[in-house]
């Protein structure tokens, strides 16, 4: 069976990404969409925070390999599936022919007073929703006993996340579309890679995760740039305080990704110049020894 052409694949993604009229016609409306109040979120990451810091003291059994594994494979699996389809959802919606033009603009900036409705803001919901689901990532490092990857830096992001999307939809922020596209776009890569070290292989390309995260935020800050002209010289952008959360917490973990990309490869590499160090030092002891005997 012959593979269809893209110009007959699009349409049909178009219907089932952008036009259904679920994704169509959504609206999110405070105190009735689910997770949609400020109460919910301070609960949902306050427990987050406590049940972390409670799990992590308690003395739980170690979760064997051969059930750890499955699970954190098809954890990654969802996370990766989801991922992908919230990029392409976006992408599709920002290019879609029923989005009011100019469309590249309106995905960095939104009018001001722009109600958070239709399919970019549908998108927007479900990647908030699935920084809910992400938070089975500290669950699994808590049963794998991994306490080392239980650092700031991941506690904070899974966190501070949470609030940063739920801001998205409750001030209808502008430049999230971008924002959505290049952080799925990254965790498609990191899941992926997950899912691999899940299942036994252990991919070469495990520093471009965090690079890509890094190249990520720096982005973030340089289309930004082209936001606050629209907003300054080109009539207003909707959501602007939910942007300034946003710059504030993407700026601190740009610092934080860049302190864990030192620390960790710069560690690595310090590691393997000792060892070959040591590998070229045991061979010259050697080679002294064969000279002492031959004298």
């Amino acid at each position: 069976m012959a593979p269809q052409p893209l110009s007959q694949i699009l349409p049909t993604l178009n219907y089932w990404l952008v036009d259904h009229p679920q994704i169509h016609n959504f609206t999110w409306s405070p105190g009735q969409t689910f997770a949609s109040t400020p109460q919910f979120v301070a609960a949902a990451v306050l427990t987050y925070l406590f049940l972390t810091l409670l799990l992590r003291r308690l003395p739980l059994p170690l979760l064997p390999p051969p059930l750890l594994k499955p699970l954190t494979a098809a954890h990654s699996l969802v996370l990766f599936l989801l991922s992908a389809v919230m990029s392409a959802g976006t992408i599709l919606s920002i290019f879609s022919p029923n989005s009011p033009p100019p469309r590249l603009r309106r995905a960095v900036c939104f009018p001001p007073n722009t109600a958070p409705s239709g399919p970019l803001f549908f998108w927007a919901q479900i990647f908030y929703l699935s920084k809910y689901l992400e938070f089975g990532d500290t669950l699994l490092i808590i049963l794998s006993k991994s306490n080392q990857r239980l650092t700031f830096l991941h506690v904070y992001h899974h966190a501070t996340v949470v609030v940063m999307c739920y801001l998205w939809l409750s001030t209808a922020q502008s430049l999230f579309p971008v924002a959505l596209v290049t952080n799925a776009t990254v965790h498609v890569v990191m899941y992926w890679y997950y899912f691999c070290t899940a299942l036994g292989s252990r991919p070469r390309w495990k520093r471009l995760v965090t690079d890509f995260q890094i190249v990520q935020f720096v982005f973030s800050f340089c289309i930004s740039g082209l936001m606050l002209y629209y907003h300054f010289a080109a009539g207003g952008c909707s959501g602007m305080w939910g942007w300034c959360f946003n710059a504030v917490f993407n700026a601190s973990l740009l610092a934080l990704f860049v302190d864990f990309h030192g620390k960790s490869y710069a560690a690595a590499a310090k590691k393997r110049k000792a060892a070959a160090a040591e590998k070229i030092g045991s061979g010259g002891g050697g080679g002294d020894k064969v000279l002492d005997k031959s004298q």
